[in-house]
């Protein structure tokens, strides 16, 4: 197994190589500090493995990813990212794995492990795996990253990623940000449509939430469940939506 460590940070690459030494099918090939590197890198030693950092600057490791074509790619990739956000989720529903910082020896030991078990699959498979990914991420992409709300004598803008959920209000939608709450003159299916690439899901008829503010789902009855978010606020669920949250536990 030939690997490629990636990462902006000069400690959390010496650590991914501390923790791979002493295994004897491992040779480490290269290390990159930023993205540009990480990219000739792969072209030209074709590691088998990439530890790739998600967020480093001018070129995430996303953008690494955009930038090869598909025989560069490597047969596997192991994501590195400090925070729980879509992406884990992406990683996720294509067999991709992920360490989440700070991480434990355990933790590396069974991400390595899955590794080894995904390089014995056809390369085709991986392949088709990142690029799943790369397309979802595509249209994330997509998604506006505000959203224009007119007010009386104004328009104020709400970045999306601020947004925590939005619920009808008649033909209205009000956007709750924080301990805010600002009506907006667009539908709530006219803003679910508009943001839906963002990682917002309807739970209810009158309710869309950003997917990443939820921090515990918690069965109901008859399908339905009790979501609460970071900031503490509790929605509940109805039946009717129960199978987008079913897809989120699973």
């Amino acid at each position: 197994m030939t690997v490629a460590i990636v990462d902006d940070e000069p400690l959390a690459r010496e650590r991914i190589r501390t923790l791979l030494q002493g295994e004897p099918d491992v040779t480490v090939v290269a290390e990159c500090a930023n993205g540009a590197e990480a990219i000739d890198s792969i072209r030209t030693k074709s590691p088998s493995l990439v530890f790739l950092d998600v967020q480093m600057p001018v070129l995430d490791g996303f953008d690494v990813l955009f930038a090869l074509k598909r025989e560069e790619l490597p047969a596997a990739i192991i994501f590195v990212t400090a925070y729980d956000r879509y992406a884990v989720r992406a990683f996720e529903v294509n067999a991709i794995d992920y360490l989440m910082k700070p991480y434990t020896k355990d933790r590396f030991a069974v991400t390595l492990e899955r590794a080894r078990t995904r390089l014995a699959s056809p390369p085709s498979e991986s392949r088709d795996g990142f690029e799943v990914l790369l397309r979802s991420l595509a249209s994330r992409a997509a998604a506006p990253e505000r959203i224009a709300v007119r007010l009386k004598d104004s328009v104020q803008f709400v970045r999306t990623s601020d947004i925590d959920w939005l619920q009808a209000d008649g033909n209205y939608t009000k956007l709750h940000v924080g301990a805010s709450a600002i009506r907006t003159r667009e539908t709530l299916s006219e803003l679910e449509t508009k943001l839906s690439p963002a990682g917002f899901v309807r739970i209810h008829r009158s309710i869309v939430l950003n997917v990443d503010r939820i921090v515990r789902l918690e069965p109901w009855t008859h399908g339905e469940y009790v979501i609460v978010l970071r900031n503490g606020t509790k929605l509940n669920s109805s039946r009717a939506y129960g199978e987008e949250l079913r897809r989120l536990l699973d």
